[in-house]
């Protein structure tokens, strides 16, 4: 009976573990750019462009959506 309390604990602390990661990812910025690595691909440029940035003569994101 002791086994599975302490399972249940150790299930606990992973979970709590987890979304404790999660969470810091969402504060820390990790998901704001959704948009801009899926361009990427279709820039027909050789250098990679900075996030935010595209290569010259071509659209960036912010000016596709206006």
């Amino acid at each position: 009976m002791s086994v599975i309390i302490i399972l249940m604990l150790v299930s606990l602390a992973v979970g709590l573990t987890f979304l404790g990661a999660f969470i810091w990812s969402v504060r820390s910025g990790q998901y704001e750019d959704t948009l801009t690595p899926a361009m990427r691909v279709l820039w027909d440029d050789t250098a990679v462009p900075k996030c935010g940035e595209a290569p010259e003569g071509k659209a960036t994101p912010q000016t596709i959506q206006k």
